[in-house]
């Protein structure tokens, strides 16, 4: 199982960039095709349906400082060790937004954006599929709601499908079991190795919402294709001995930016009866 601290960093699409922005281009029909044979004429197929998604970088910042006598007499690294404890708060802090953020001055979040029944489902939105329930599970065949989360996902995303919750939601997932009584649930075999939820891996995301009611606590998709960070390659610190004298300040920034970037690769479970 994967501890407390994971992102979705580590199951969605990362890229390295030097621009302050990332497009993504996303293909929503195929190219047409068909049979030919060898003297007939071709007909002129249909053209796929681009679109863009333009990624913002924005920039996380931190500014700590130490004194110069405690740098100068400090039996350990001190510089190394802030700058430790500066990437800890960074990677808490874009995981949080990689899930909620709003967009302003920080990623966007998948969940932020709009969510409607997967029956009404159109590009811009994420479906999601109902446990029938307010802020709970259906009493009678609670697991139903999840095999239907999984399947209503497409068959070209399901293969790479994970599932995303935080712990307190997974503690009531692992009880379920199947109509044979088989749960649901398996630990990793190994050490490191995810969970999995009906064959697929579970990320445990602390910042996901507990169940309650119209909460969206569960998500299942091929993040892969679903979400797009783009971020600078490395996290810079700027040491300054002299603007807060006889204290050192140590300005440290990283630039990323995340967003939904097929909207048909995740859906939702919303814990409602609609």
């Amino acid at each position: 199982m994967l501890n407390s601290a994971a992102s979705i960093r580590s199951i969605a699409n990362v890229v390295q960039v030097e621009a302050t922005a990332f497009d993504v281009l996303v293909d929503h029909s195929d190219v047409g095709a068909g049979w030919a044979t060898e003297t007939g004429a071709v007909p002129e197929s249909d053209t796929p349906l681009i679109d863009r998604i333009s990624i913002p970088l924005h920039e996380l910042s931190a500014m700590p400082k130490a004194s110069q006598r405690l740098l100068d007499d400090s039996a350990f690294d001190v510089e190394g060790w802030l700058a430790d404890r500066i990437a800890d708060k960074f990677a808490r802090a874009e995981a949080a937004a990689f899930i909620g953020g709003d967009g302003a001055e920080k990623p966007t979040g998948f969940l932020v954006h709009p969510a409607v029944d997967n029956d009404q489902w159109s590009w811009g939105s994420l479906g999601y599929v109902p446990t029938g329930a307010a802020g709970d599970f259906a009493s009678a065949a609670p697991s139903d709601a999840v095999v239907d989360l999984v399947y209503a996902l497409g068959a070209r995303y399901r293969a790479n499908g994970s599932f995303v919750m935080n712990s307190k939601t997974a503690g009531a997932v692992r009880k379920m079991k199947d109509a044979d009584g088989r749960f649901l649930w398996s630990d990793g075999l190994s050490a490191g190795e995810p969970a999995r939820l009906m064959g697929y891996p579970v990320l445990l995301a602390e910042d996901m919402p507990d169940i309650g009611p119209d909460a969206f606590a569960i998500a299942f998709g091929d993040f892969r294709a679903g979400y797009t960070i783009a971020e600078r390659p490395d996290l810079r610190i700027l040491r300054d001995p002299f603007s807060a004298k006889p204290h050192v300040l140590f300005y440290a920034t990283r630039r990323v930016g995340g967003d939904v970037s097929d909207f048909a690769a995740i859906k939702l479970l919303k814990f409602a009866v609609a």
